[in-house]
């Protein structure tokens, strides 16, 4: 059992007591030994003597009857009316029956709240096979940093001073298979700025043997201007927008953001915006190079990439003097080009594409 700070007997204590009353002492002498009432020892006394042991234990605070308590056929009648989709005052009216009574019924099958009858959407989860296939673009407005604020402090006291300080934007490129990222703290969200940071992003993923196919983007003016369609056009990179008012679509860069934020952006006092733009590359280099990621089986998503990219073994070549090809349906064999054999080996089973070309919204080819 659980025993409070100021708990004057224990279960020990309370055997005890009653094995003093039966070899004789007074229930006052017992209740002065213990540092209790004489009430207290009384009460002891009985329920050992009705319940035995098991007396000598605390019981709950519940009461032994509740004649006011609802039955269950009761508590059934208004969960049946609130998947009628009635309100709270509505059943209690109805049934005449205090609000607070129903709403206690209502908040025990967890339909405190009519939202709780709809349907819950499906989770989708999706991630691309191969780096670069995907890479999730966003920004993240931060407060430009004039002294510690009250997210470190928790006083808000002289806030209204410091209004006006300005803001500074995050942008942030997620590769959808590595996670491998590239951030840059801009001025503006702007579309010349979201165009520079794209054209260094894709530059920089090239860099690290991630070569960028198709960007997703939300619907923001920046992201919908001529000058990144043109951009993209000249990159050969396909564009992806997500579905208005759903940023779930985009998740890989909102779930980046929320670490970065806690991890690097509120992780440490700043004392100025200069503070935590220094800090911003050492984290991120962090992030890519050593921090390990649940999604890539606890690895960082450079050494992701690594396992990846690893050069493919060459099989041997076969002595078999003629090419051997394995046919395929509306797939006619190519015609050998040199006399003699080739060394070609059974090729592997072809992948078609989808005869729509159809790309929905979670990442097929278009």
């Amino acid at each position: 059992m659980d025993i409070h700070d100021n708990a004057r007997t224990t279960r020990h204590s309370r055997m005890l007591m009653v094995r003093r009353l039966a070899g004789g002492w007074t229930v006052a002498a017992a209740a002065r030994a213990h540092g209790v009432t004489p009430k207290t020892v009384r009460k002891w006394r009985d329920r050992h003597a009705s319940d035995g042991v098991a007396g000598l234990i605390d019981r709950s605070s519940r009461p032994h009857r509740s004649p006011n308590q609802l039955s269950d056929q009761q508590a059934c009648e208004i969960v049946a009316l609130r998947r009628q989709r009635l309100t709270a005052p509505a059943i209690a009216q109805r049934l005449r029956r205090p609000l607070s009574t129903v709403g206690l019924v209502l908040r025990s099958v967890g339909l405190g709240r009519l939202g709780a009858l709809d349907p819950k959407p499906i989770i989708i989860r999706y991630q691309r096979e191969k780096p670069g296939e995907l890479i999730h673009i966003d920004i993240k407005k931060l407060g430009r940093i004039d002294g510690i604020g009250h997210r470190i402090t928790g006083d808000r006291t002289g806030q209204s001073n410091r209004r006006g300080t300005g803001w500074e934007y995050v942008h942030v490129a997620v590769d959808d298979a590595s996670r491998l990222a590239y951030t840059e703290l801009l001025p503006t969200e702007r579309k010349d700025s979201a165009v520079a940071f794209t054209a260094r992003a894709i530059d920089w993923f090239a860099e690290h043997r991630v070569i960028v196919e198709r960007i997703m983007t939300d619907n923001g003016s920046a992201y919908k201007s001529f000058a990144f369609r043109d951009l993209l056009a000249e990159r050969g990179i396909k564009h992806k927008r997500t579905r208005p008012y759903t940023p779930r679509t985009n998740g890989k860069a909102e779930r980046f953001i929320q670490t970065s934020l806690r991890e690097w952006a509120y992780a440490q006092p700043f004392h100025s915006s200069a503070d935590r733009a220094v800090a911003m590359p050492l984290w991120i280099d962090t992030y890519n190079r050593s921090r390990p990621h649940s999604a890539l089986r606890a690895i960082s998503p450079l050494s992701w990439i690594a396992t990846q990219t690893a050069a493919p073994t060459t099989p041997p070549a076969t002595s078999d003097p003629e090419p051997r090809y394995v046919a395929a349906d509306g797939v006619r064999p190519r015609a050998a080009t040199a006399a003699g054999g080739l060394g070609l080996t059974p090729a592997a089973t072809t992948q078609a594409l989808l005869a729509s070309g159809g790309d929905n919204l979670l990442g097929n080819d278009s």
